[in-house]
């Protein structure tokens, strides 16, 4: 009866999909041990111990042994000593600082460079939630900004005044700007980290930004007590306080390793299906004999598929006369990438390697995965970018066809995607894009879908604009890219018939799914737009809006409440003239988002109000959610 039960186990547990929670608590396992103390640190106990306590006391990792030297706890991370100023035990944190930095002292100087690569991510948590870069900066001219805050030089002063009489010095508090968005004149010499959970009074004082730094800097160490939760299978996470495991009840994990609870609901399962058992047995002996037959059927209609698709695309590339594009062999492909050996990144139709044309020029190299899907990305994409050239539009130099073998070579673009840079925190010691420059980018890529809209000989509509979709050259300059769900419609159609809704959820329009709002047009681009808007300036992803949910915050609508009621919200780490910049995006993005069709703006009337200085009426609210749109219209 067992290996019975084990051949039901592999049929029916990724039926279940079930999921069980639990909380871990924060429970010394060496109880035994006395706390210790050091200097202001009056509680040091596990995971931390002194070094001169038994190792049992503690975590058994070095990087939580904590030195007391002249009564000053220190703890040595990849050989760099850091002053401990306290140790939380409710909240799992530890909070640390640069053992040069001294608050009475303005001139001090942090001795390490600390970024997020310089901690164990396995052990030590929460970096960019809790804190906030302090860069110290120095110029061969000066710098007019506000961000710019005199102080002392940290830099290399030998190399550094060798060829210069004067050099000037700066530290820059909370802003995570991209090393490329420096003055030409200026250079990085170090980035300490302070708590955002200790506000700093003045940003523009350098004694408020020495509190900062003297506070220190904070990190999480709750993934210590992870263990039992991981060991068994499960996901370990921190919440508020609280430590919550996650456990999967999936195939891949023996059953004897899931817990009771996965257990329980397995074998409840097991007992339902027991009077099938007769069935069960006939669908093996049916699945014995036929399987010869189907696996023949199976690679039949394999061939067959894959040389109508390829009839399919010679058809369609005979029939193009006016492709830019150049047609490799599949061997110059490989030849191009190296025989693929550097992966770029995975898509829903194909797999991008970097590649070098023999001029010299770098490239992206997308080989289409072999469906049809993929096969109708592949025309689209060849029959639309393949057409048109724009500085906005990310170019396609080539393509190959080889029997069931699809490639598409593009230009390459060294920075990557858009959303790297409001998500995921794209960082070079604690830098990143500033508002100036998201400005920027939101009115290249306003250009590029204007032109798709208004410059070629047919309407080129993308149905796919989101921040993935948006690539950067080495400038920073953005580039519309992806185009395997655009269609090509005459330009004298305001409206345009589509089978099935096209797009992401969260970037689609909402008349994708309400039919009575209005039709499809162009204007479902410049919702997708709007939606890309409002996910630079609030750098965070927007919940979908026609989500039966409603008990999250739905972005957009509170940055309307908030510019309707003229209250002065904060956006971090904007300057004044940052400021309007974000008023201006987020009033735009407002009219892109509007309900019906009819009421948002054509891209060409976007890109005048981005690049207008003339002041921007504000939209109607857009609505929030599915009830109500039922409410206005109707349904």
């Amino acid at each position: 009866m067992s290996s019975f039960h084990l051949s039901i186990s592999r049929i029916f547990i990724p039926l279940l999909l079930c999921t069980v929670i639990s909380t871990a608590q924060n429970i010394n396992p060496n109880s035994s041990c006395p706390s210790s103390s050091c200097g202001n640190i009056r509680r040091i106990s596990y995971p931390f111990r002194l070094r001169n306590d038994p190792s049992s006391c503690g975590y058994n990792n070095p990087n939580f042994v904590v030195d007391c030297l002249n009564n000053q706890p220190i703890l040595n991370v990849r050989s760099r000593n850091f002053n401990v100023e306290d140790i939380n035990y409710e909240e799992f944190s530890i909070r640390l600082v640069d053992p040069n930095i001294n608050r009475a002292n303005l001139s001090s100087c942090p001795v390490y460079f600390n970024s997020y690569d310089d901690w164990p991510s396995t052990i030590f948590r929460n970096f960019f939630e809790w804190n906030v870069p302090v860069v110290f900066i120095h110029c061969m001219a000066p710098v007019r900004s506000l961000n710019y805050i005199n102080a002392s030089f940290c830099g290399n002063r030998s190399r550094i005044f060798s060829n210069s009489s004067e050099v000037y010095s700066y530290v820059v508090f909370g802003q995570r700007i991209f090393l490329s968005e420096l003055e030409e004149s200026c250079t990085v010499d170090r980035v300490d980290q302070a708590s955002w959970r200790r506000p700093i009074r003045d940003n523009s004082s350098l004694e408020s930004i020495y509190d900062g730094l003297a506070y220190g800097f904070e990190l999480s160490w709750y993934r210590v007590l992870c263990g039992d939760c991981e060991s068994n299978h499960g996901f370990c996470s921190l919440q508020g306080n609280i430590i919550n495991c996650r456990y999967y009840c999936y195939e891949d994990v023996p059953l004897s390793q899931l817990g009771f609870r996965c257990q329980f609901q397995f074998w409840g399962f097991i007992i339902g299906i027991y009077g099938s058992i007769a069935v069960a047995a006939l669908l093996v002996l049916r699945f014995v004999c036929g399987f010869p037959f189907l696996v023949g059927l199976l690679v039949y209609k394999w061939r067959r598929r894959h040389l109508s698709m390829d009839e399919t695309i010679e058809e369609f590339l005979q029939g193009q006369n006016n492709l830019t594009p150049i047609k490799y062999t599949y061997s110059e492909i490989k030849k191009m990438t190296n025989n693929f050996n550097q992966r770029l990144g995975e898509g829903g139709y194909g797999t991008v390697y970097k590649g070098k044309l023999r001029s010299g020029p770098y490239i992206a190299v997308k080989i289409m995965g072999q469906s049809v899907a993929s096969e109708q990305e592949f025309i689209s994409e060849v029959g639309t970018i393949g057409r048109i050239h724009h500085v906005n539009i990310v170019q396609l130099i080539g393509f190959s066809v080889e029997r069931s073998k699809c490639a598409l070579v593009y230009e390459y673009l060294p920075n990557g995607s858009l959303d790297r840079y409001i998500f995921g925190e794209q960082i070079l010691g604690g830098l990143t894009l500033r508002y100036e420059k998201m400005f920027e980018i939101a009115l290249g890529v306003a250009r590029g879908i204007d032109y798709l809209h208004r410059g070629c000989d047919m309407q080129i509509l993308h149905f796919d604009i989101k921040p993935h979709n948006i690539l950067l050259d080495e400038n920073f300059k953005p580039k519309i890219s992806d185009f395997g769900l655009a269609q090509l419609y005459p330009t004298d159609e305001s409206v345009v018939n589509l089978k099935t809704a096209r797009g992401t959820m969260g970037y689609m329009a909402p008349e994708m799914f309400y039919k009575n709002i209005g039709g499809i047009s162009y204007k479902a681009d410049v919702y997708s737009f709007g939606m890309l808007l409002m996910e630079m300036v609030g750098r965070r992803k927007n919940m979908n809006p026609f989500d039966d949910d409603v008990s999250q915050i739905y972005f957009p609508s509170w940055i309307y409440d908030q510019l309707y009621q003229e209250e002065e919200f904060h956006i971090k780490d904007a300057t004044e003239e940052e400021w309007k910049m974000v008023k201006k995006i987020i009033i735009v993005a407002l009219w892109c988002i509007q309900m019906r069709p009819i009421d948002r703006p054509s891209m060409n009337k976007v890109v005048e109000m981005l690049e207008g200085d003339f002041e921007l009426e504000m939209p109607p609210k857009p609505f929030v959610a599915p009830r109500e749109i039922a409410e206005n219209h109707g349904m």
